[in-house]
Parts: structure tokens; C-alpha cells; sequence
């Protein structure tokens, strides 16, 4: 490519790109043309041109339905992670002062999602002061604690759980489990 001046462009201070052979600017324009042609005459021929408009219409109406019901899904979708990162922030806010019996249930539901056999742990709720009684898997234990810490409304955490490396001979810590799987095999 190389940049041609001429005088009335050398006044202004402006170069002119040139891309190329003139032939090759015909030759484009010549390319164009017979696909515009190719076009036409696929669309307008008289045997089997209604039939392609036809097809054409229908596709090109599909495909703009397809894509309104996208952007509506879209649409409601972004609405609802608003509204559910609204809600986690009140959450936050306002669940910080709950009653015993709904903290408790909070808790268990907690342990229910971080731990493979909730059913080895009793928990007790006085004053937004949490004490788990049970046995718990050591795998388990840090997460879980952790976990219940940070539900909304607990002050405190008193893990006076028994911590085993393995179920071994616990009965309440064999089988496996609900939620989660045991981290030993089984």
C-alpha cells in the first residue's frame, strides 16, 4: 500500500491511501455485482422463487422470535439475581436478630449442607449462643464450624463436638450419610 498526494490534497495537508491496481477495484465491484445477481435471481425465479421468499420470511421471522425470547430470559434473569442479591443483603442485615428456635433451625440446616451425617450432631441455641454436642469427621469439622459462625444471629460457637479421623466404631457416624459423601470410602 502506498500513500499517493496530489496537489489539491498537499494543500490540505491530506494523504490518500491506494490499495492497490485500479483492475482490482473493478475487479470487486465486478465480484459484488455477480453475487448481487446470483441473489436475485434465487429469489425472484419464477418457478421456485416464491417458495425461497417464502422460506426466507419464515426463517428470518423464527430468528427474530428467537432472539426476543432471549433477551426476555435474559431480562429475567438479570432481574432475579437483583432481587436475590437484595435479599442476601437483607439477610444479612436483618437476620442478625433471631429468635432461639429460628436460629436453631438455621443451624441445622447449616450442618445439613457442610457436614455427611448431621444427624450426629445435637444442637443446642441460648441467646444466639450455638453449642454442637456429637460426633463430627475431622475432614468435616473446620468447614462446618466456620459455617456456623457466620449464620446471621450467631454470637457465639461452642463446638463441643468428638472429632474422629475415621467412622471406625461411632454409630452414628456409619453409612453414608445425607448431603455430602463421607470423605473415607465406603
Amino acid at each position: 500500500m502506498r500513500l499517493i498526494v496530489d496537489r489539491s490534497t498537499r494543500r490540505r495537508g491530506i494523504a490518500v491511501k491506494d490499495h492497490g491496481h485500479p483492475f482490482l477495484k473493478t475487479a470487486g465491484l465486478a465480484v459484488a455485482g455477480v453475487c448481487a445477481g446470483v441473489v436475485t435471481e434465487y429469489l425472484l425465479d419464477p418457478d421456485r422463487g416464491r417458495a425461497r421468499r417464502a422460506r426466507l420470511r419464515d426463517k428470518s421471522a423464527n430468528a427474530g422470535r428467537g432472539m426476543g425470547a432471549g433477551m426476555s430470559g435474559m431480562s429475567r434473569n438479570m432481574t432475579n439475581r437483583g432481587r436475590g442479591m437484595a435479599m442476601a443483603a437483607r439477610y444479612r442485615v436483618t437476620g442478625r436478630s433471631a429468635d432461639d428456635s429460628v436460629l436453631h433451625d438455621r443451624v441445622r440446616a447449616e450442618l445439613g449442607r457442610h457436614t455427611s451425617h448431621p444427624h450426629a450432631v445435637q444442637v443446642r441455641v441460648d441467646n444466639g449462643t450455638v453449642t454442637l454436642v456429637g460426633d463430627m469427621l475431622a475432614a468435616e469439622e473446620k468447614a462446618t464450624r466456620h459455617a456456623v459462625k457466620r449464620i446471621p444471629g450467631v454470637k457465639s460457637v461452642d463446638a463441643q463436638w468428638t472429632v474422629h479421623e475415621e467412622p471406625g466404631d461411632v454409630p452414628t457416624l456409619q453409612g453414608k450419610g445425607r448431603g455430602r459423601r463421607s470423605p473415607t470410602p465406603g
